[in-house]
């Protein structure tokens, strides 16, 4: 059961007891508040205590949440792992990459605890029938649980969404209004909507609602502790650890600003020693966060036509979220808020399956896309401690992330019963020789790290087909390039027993060898002297931790036409 908590008006302070039908403050009648829980030293301590016995879920510190108890709807949220991304953490040079896997919830998205929170307290509350807009996500899960919770649900969608999410919420019997306009309009109408049947509907409000934003604070109470366990406590006098950086994809800004405040209500805990700096991303094509985080503006311009077509996105006015965020953010560690295009998504989406197994949604690709984009800029320091919210997948895969030609077609011709004995295998051959490996292009890899020759291998792959060799040292190299004669190398410099230099010389001076076209991969800072040994031998040189160098990618295209 809860601690003791109340509800404060972040405009004139005044405290007053958790209601859930009101949602103003009845002093000013602000419309911004939060919970506050009692500040006893001892809450950390006995949190601790009390949470050794419980399943590691939405639930597990149910003490800071505004519920008198564990719901009879729960369908197993929460919980989710923390995955360490090691491929992807390779590629861009980071020690410490970790992705909170919230795909892994009942449907599918981060939503699931907002849902799980609101459904459950309105039930408790009595209440059948609510009214909520959304962009997708949202209105999929509360649907879910207020089926389960037998609760009447009047979803208010953009007619943007992807039908396949409209065609979700209406499997779960809500009503769902498309909205042929901007998701901000369609809030504004769900609100009329509300406002004007008998006796007034619940609405859901995004950031100012208090379940809304409290169930997100249970995404940094679970990385806090996963955190230490996979990589120690943040200090000697915290049991829980804190990361350096948290990413998240933003529209409205409520995940985000209750992660933040989770964070604040741990360390005054004492449980964790810090915040994260926050890294706010959002579509380039409706970022009015990020737009006024670089303009140092404390209140969000609004977007009124969003250019995206990643729809989930399309929050175009943030409203206060913006500003409260940016305010905590000032006042913590910092962070920043940033922009990438819909491409640049779409071709993290491809990344991340092709890197680390996971398929996921344009909108939480967006966060990813964030982070390539800081740490190429030099934003991103490699040893600190990174974690992304992977905050959804409820879609097929998207077909834009793929080329026309993703798939090979095999016909096998017709046959008579009569020519089964004979022709099966000839015509199977016919069709297998359209796909074999030997029609690509041949690249040898060459590193003394499994990791490396493995992460520059997948890289390769999602550009092109290949046939790769792979050696692990100087001697081996040399042995395929004679055996073999790759149409390209791509190799380390620092190696035991012979290193790249030496594989240099060797090549260049045997005339069948020669010709081989060289690309160097090193994490090594090489002198003039060095370079210049370099100079006119190789096609290009790439320095580790920056893989995804685009130029590189063309370079390997242009060497194996």
């Amino acid at each position: 059961m809860a601690e003791i908590f109340y509800i404060e008006c972040l405009d004139c302070g005044h405290k007053t007891e958790y209601r859930l039908h009101e949602s103003r403050c009845p002093a000013c009648n602000g419309k911004w508040r939060v919970a506050r829980y009692e500040e006893d030293p001892a809450l950390g301590k006995k949190l601790l205590e009390r949470i050794k016995s419980r399943p590691f879920d939405f639930w597990r510190c149910i003490e800071l949440l505004p519920i008198k108890e564990r719901s009879e709807i729960s369908m197993g949220e929460g919980g989710t792992p923390l995955l360490r991304a090691e491929n992807l953490g390779l590629m861009l040079g980071l020690k410490n990459l970790y992705i909170k896997d919230e795909r892994q919830n009942p449907t599918n998205s981060f939503k699931d605890r907002q849902a799980i929170l609101t459904i459950s307290a309105l039930k408790e509350a009595g209440v059948n029938e609510a009214v909520l807009a959304s962009t997708g996500n949202v209105a999929i899960s509360y649907s879910a649980y207020a089926s389960r919770a037998g609760i009447k649900l009047w979803t208010f969608i953009t007619s943007l969404v992807p039908a396949e999410k409209m065609r979700e919420v209406a499997i779960y019997g809500s009503q769902v209004i498309k909205v042929t306009a901007s998701y901000d309009q369609a809030k504004a109408l769900a609100a009329q909507f509300a406002k004007q049947q008998a006796g007034g509907l619940y609405l859901e409000r995004g950031t100012r609602s208090i379940s809304t934003l409290e169930s997100m604070k249970t995404v940094a109470f679970e990385i806090a502790e996963q955190l230490a366990e996979k990589l120690s406590p943040g200090s000697a006098t915290t049991p829980w650890r804190t990361p350096d950086w948290y990413f998240q994809s933003l529209s409205g800004g409520v995940g985000a600003v209750g992660v933040m405040k989770g964070y604040r209500e741990l360390r005054q805990m004492g449980l964790v020693d810090d915040v994260p700096q926050i890294a706010g991303i959002q579509s380039a094509g409706c970022a009015p966060m990020a737009k006024a985080w670089k303009a140092n503006q404390d209140v969000a311009d609004p977007v009124l036509t969003p250019h995206t077509k990643i729809a989930t996105l399309a929050t175009g006015d943030p409203g206060r979220t913006y500003t409260l965020l940016r305010k905590w953010m000032l006042e913590e560690r910092g962070g920043t808020f940033e922009s990438i295009t819909d491409e640049e998504a779409f071709r993290a989406m491809h990344v991340l399956a092709e890197m680390e197994g996971m398929s996921m949604e344009p909108a939480a690709a967006v966060a990813f896309a964030g982070l390539i984009k800081m740490t190429r800029a030099g934003q991103i320091d490699p040893d600190e401690v990174i974690v992304v919210n992977c905050t959804g997948h409820t879609l097929p895969t998207e077909k834009m992330i793929l080329d026309d030609d993703w798939s090979r077609d095999v016909s096998l011709p017709p046959r008579a019963e009569e020519e089964a004995e004979i022709f099966p295998e000839d015509g199977i051959l016919s069709a297998l020789s359209r796909v074999t490996p030997d029609k690509y292009s041949h690249i040898a890899i060459v590193d003394d790290h499994p990791h490396a020759r493995r992460l520059i291998r997948r890289i390769l792959q999602s550009q092109g087909e290949y046939t790769f060799y792979e050696a692990q040292n100087g001697s081996e190299a040399i042995r395929i390039a004679q055996e073999k004669l790759p149409d390209l190398m791509i190799l380390d410099l620092m190696m035991p027993k012979q290193d790249g230099f030496t594989v240099l010389d060797q090549l260049r001076s045997q005339p069948e060898t020669a010709s081989i076209p060289v690309i160097v991969v090193t994490a090594k800072t090489l002198t003039p002297q060095e370079k210049q040994r370099l100079q006119g031998r190789i096609h290009a040189l790439l320095q580790k931790g920056n893989f995804m160098d685009n130029e590189l990618l063309e370079e390997v295209k242009s060497l194996t036409k």
